[in-house]
């Protein structure tokens, strides 16, 4: 049989051949604590029993399980030779009756990667906790299963841990007689079923909500931490976001929340930003802040926590029948995360940062060789892995908020609450979804599927103006172009706004028009007759997923004015066109830099501000004429550390210039003040260095070689916790020392020794921008490595190594030939490996196009 991949086609005649009454699931966690074995890995006990419906009985199909050893298999009470029908990754399963019970007790293993029971050791005070995370098929290194979204059953679980411990589980749990059992789950899929585990800090609340005909709903809250971040932990704010989140949904959804308790976990070492996991969500606990943040760090949490929210409904309640609609939860979720936190939070620019930001992410991925439509062709497990990505989630939001518009937001609210009713705890596929959504709103949906979610590929608006001879409007059109590997022009309904200079200066909107842009041209005949405008923005209001060109005139308004656009919305819409056409090599690097030196201090927005600082680096890195960098790097050093020293003492713009001071600081005066600000000698009115802060201070002097081996020791001793230990590794990491680099290497790719936590610190460490002849021999070695590793390895480490170790900073025709080479030399390679590496490749052809474009300008 196959190794742990599962295909699509698999997935479907195993759902055509069965179906799941229930589950019954036996842990014994007692080992997690205490010596290990001597050979191979750590292990807990696993016993599951699980009860299935067979239509052709006779018929064979197969069990999932990951696992060291099965001790015992039965089927039907007939004991089965767990050597003879259990092959690392599958249980065979012959002669199957009209209802069966299959029993395994297995040893399975605990994870480090963060893939399936993932163990984590404090090193603070040494306690050991524990997690589960599946999405989208690890639930079966935990407990033997049917591993596929369609195969839904209700699940008990029973835990066996450690006296002084908590358990949590997705039902309400009570100890007795030294075992947790927990309440019955409704009908799940194994992807979201979840465990917690160890001596987590633990804080409660309640949420009551009394319906119009006097039901009363009560949902206890929980919500949990190591106990390390308890002194940080701020969980009436994480409560105050999730009463709000459930009174909206519970306002528009018309469907009460259906899985008794809510707990929210934030855990150690997670790979994801956070898990839908109904009645017990996950989240990485940085979401949990050891120092000050701007108020773009809660509203992210207060984002996340909200698309997880959603996820109850949309996901968890209904869900995707096979990966290729992952779409129908993801989508809707990160939709829903803003929309909520618009409308029922403090946090009502949140459609700022989401043009800003999230968009910026769908942008990118919807140019790489590897895009696909919303509705992607998912066909194994390995595809789906890598669709968790800017598609599925950023952009199918986008035009989830596109179709908002076209559609009407109550006839989309109407659909969601009849597509929840008709498919409870179900599966559907696109059409279920397409269906209702036609019922409420009049439209075709098969149209408006077909050009949104159905192709790939984002198209470009630009102005085109024609002028009076007095000086107006004569005509303003909406011209749409596509990439030529997706030539694709779609329906988009988006409003023109006209801006120009006020008597004070100030640049603000006094036309604006919605209209269909339809074909390669659009007339906007309301603004015929209009003034002249100095700046035409063709995606106002941010209602479409386009890129946003400008005419010659706004792009010279934008290159002297871009500061006074008084808009926020407006203002961060023209950042992200001209980040992107930074990207596609119609905007000099340099040019970019400069209009972030010259307009970024005004920017009222911070988490617009801490963008275009992240853009900005980027720039200079990737994007700026080789001969150039140092100059530039000198500019958004000087001009990172002046606006740090001019920015209001104690603000938030004063914290993230001081960040983006640490990631661009590479001249002596910056470097001098930051190790002043660490060692007391300097002192910035306001600026409190935190240890957070204080670790972002460090990274630059190691990598520069003014923080060596004894500095980072004794930092540690400072903040020996778990999140100083992953700073310290990344800032060890960074020293430019060519033994530095491979002691580095070997650790991540020769060694499986490093938890997830650890690997992604060290390669963030690794690859510096000002180290590039130190990296340049692993270029050869990267290429010489992947295939081995991907095979080696957890799916998770092989794509933080394939992405996070490639020679991305060696920009050169070279190295694009090299990455051309081993493409043709490995055109049988896991078409996921092949995936990643074409999209590296992509971005490093991208990079040497911005080059050139940079290196014109400078001539």
């Amino acid at each position: 049989m196959p190794g742990e991949n599962l295909s699509r086609d698999e997935a479907r005649e195993r759902a055509a051949l069965l179906s799941v009454d229930g589950y019954e699931v036996s842990l014994d966690v007692r080992s997690a604590t205490g010596a290990a074995e001597e050979d191979g890995p750590r292990t807990f006990r696993s016993v599951t029993t699980v009860r299935f419906r067979c239509n052709e009985p006779g018929a064979s199909s197969f069990a999932d399980l990951i696992a060291p050893s099965v001790t015992a298999v039965s089927l039907n009470g007939r004991d089965l030779d767990p050597s003879e029908v259990f092959d690392g990754s599958r249980i065979a399963l012959e002669d199957l009756a009209a209802d069966n019970e299959l029993v395994v007790d297995a040893q399975c293993a605990y994870s480090r990667t963060g893939e399936g029971l993932h163990r984590f050791v404090d090193p603070e005070d040494g306690e050991v906790y524990l997690y589960t995370q599946y999405e989208p098929a690890d639930s079966r290194r935990v407990f033997a299963n049917f591993e596929q979204p369609d195969l839904k059953a209700p699940f008990r679980f029973e835990v066996r841990a450690p006296e002084e411990w908590t358990v949590w589980s997705n039902g309400a749990g009570e100890r007795a007689d030294g075992v947790w059992r927990f309440a019955e789950t409704k009908p799940i899929s194994t992807y979201i079923t979840c465990v917690v585990a160890g001596p987590y800090h633990y804080v409660t609340d309640s949420y009551e909500r009394v319906f119009e005909d006097g039901t009363r709903l009560e949902i206890p809250l929980g919500a949990l931490c190591r106990k390390g971040l308890a002194p940080h932990f701020d969980a009436d704010d994480v409560f105050l976001v999730t009463k709000q989140g459930l009174d909206f949904f519970h306002d528009h959804f018309d469907y009460p929340y259906p899985f008794g308790k809510y707990d929210q976990a934030f855990v150690p070492e997670y790979n994801l930003g956070a898990m839908e996991n109904p009645g017990l969500v996950t989240f990485r606990e940085e979401f949990i802040f050891r120092g000050k943040v701007t108020r773009a760090s809660y509203e992210g949490r207060a984002n996340v926590v909200l698309h997880e929210m959603a996820h109850m409904w949309f996901g968890d309640l209904v869900t995707m029948e096979w990966w290729d609609d992952l779409w129908l939860k993801e989508s809707f979720a990160d939709f829903m995360g803003t929309f909520v936190n618009v409308g029922a939070t403090r946090f009502k620019d949140a459609w700022i940062t989401f043009a800003n930001r999230r968009k910026a992410w769908a942008y990118r991925a919807d140019q790489l060789p590897s895009t696909h439509p919303i509705t992607a062709d998912i066909r194994d497990l390995e595809d789906a892995k890598l669709n968790f990505d800017g598609i599925t989630y950023a952009k199918g939001a986008s035009v989830l908020k596109q179709l908002v518009a076209y559609a009407g937001q109550d006839a989309f609210l109407e659909g969601a609450r009849r597509y929840f009713k008709r498919h409870a705890y179900g599966n559907t596929r696109l059409g279920d979804l397409l269906s209702v959504l036609e019922e409420t709103s009049g439209r075709d949906m098969g149209a408006w599927a077909r050009s949104w979610l159905q192709t790939a590929g984002v198209n470009s608006l630009t102005p085109q103006v024609l002028l009076s001879a007095e000086g107006r409007v004569d005509e303003l059109a909406v011209v749409q172009e596509a990439a030529e590997s997706h030539p694709e022009l779609r329906p988009h309904r988006v409003a023109v706004g006209l801006y120009r200079r006020t008597g004070a200066g100030a640049l603000e909107r006094y036309a604006r028009a919605e209209v269909d842009v339809d074909g390669p041209r659009t007339v906007v005949a309301e603004l015929a007759g209009a003034e002249a405008p100095e700046l035409v923005l063709v995606n106002d209001d941010d209602l479409t997923y386009c890129k946003t060109r400008f005419d010659e005139t706004s792009l010279a308004t934008l290159r002297d004015h871009l500061g006074a656009l008084t808009d926020p919305l407006a203002r961060a819409l023209c950042w992200s066109a001209l980040w992107n056409m930074t990207r596609d090599a119609l905007l000099p690097a340099r040019d970019f830099v400069g209009l972030v030196l010259r307009f970024a201090g005004r920017e009222s927005d911070i988490g617009v501000l801490q963008m275009l600082h992240a853009w900005a680096n980027s720039a200079l890195t990737h994007y700026a004429a080789p001969d150039w960098r140092e100059t530039g790097a000198r500019l958004l050093g000087e001009g990172a550390l002046r606006e740090l020293r001019d920015a209001a003492p104690g603000g938030e713009p004063q914290l993230a210039w001081a960040r983006f001071l640490a990631a661009v600081a590479s001249g002596e005066s910056e470097l001098r003040l930051l190790r002043g600000l660490l060692e007391g000698t300097e002192k910035i009115e306001g600026l409190d260095v935190d240890q957070e802060l204080r670790w972002a201070f460090l990274q630059p002097l190691a990598a520069h070689g003014d923080a060596d081996e004894g500095v980072l020791a004794a930092e540690l001793a400072r903040d020996d916790t778990a999140s100083g230990k992953r700073h310290q590794v990344r800032c060890l990491a960074a020293r430019p020392s060519a033994a530095v680099k491979a002691q580095a290497w070997a650790q991540v790719v020769e060694s499986d020794a490093l938890s997830n936590a650890l690997v992604e610190a060290t390669i963030a460490g690794f690859a510096q921008a000002s180290q590039r002849e130190l990296v340049a021999p692993y270029a050869e070695k990267y290429f010489a490595a992947i295939e081995r590793v991907w095979a080696e390895r957890s799916i998770q480490i092989g794509m933080d190594v394939v992405r996070g170790l490639f020679p991305s900073l060696l920009d050169s025709q070279d190295t694009l030939d090299a990455t051309d080479a081993w493409l043709s030399a490995h055109e049988g390679a896991a078409p996921a490996l092949r995936r990643l590496v074409l999209e590296a490749r992509d971005d490093l052809a991208r990079a040497l196009r911005g080059q050139a474009c940079d290196a014109a300008a400078g001539r």
